[in-house]
């Protein structure tokens, strides 16, 4: 975890932003010693979106199957898997 006080990102632009592309993690940002903003570079962004509805697909798929809604095919399943690798594949492409 990268913490750099808030004036740092006016003086120092650059280097945050190269610090986030090298490190692929947020940098937090503190404002008189207390948390205050958190910066990350695009491409671990949607990566970090894309990962999360993917785990909110899969967990609505559980719920569902805890409550004996019927599941999906082998078929289905793997085009799910297919789509969902995509998107997170496209998301580092943009």
């Amino acid at each position: 975890m990268k913490i750099k006080p808030s004036a740092s990102i006016r003086k120092n632009y650059n280097e945050i932003a190269e610090l986030c592309r090298e490190s692929g993690e947020p940098v937090y940002l503190t404002k008189n010693g207390e948390g205050d903003l958190v910066v990350m570079d695009i491409e671990a962004f949607i990566k970090r979106e894309s990962m999360l509805r993917l785990r909110e697909h899969l967990v609505a798929a559980e719920e569902d199957r805890l409550h004996g809604k019927q599941g999906y095919t082998i078929d289905e399943t793997t085009s799910f898997i297919r789509n969902a690798v995509q998107e997170v594949l496209d998301g580092k492409r943009k």
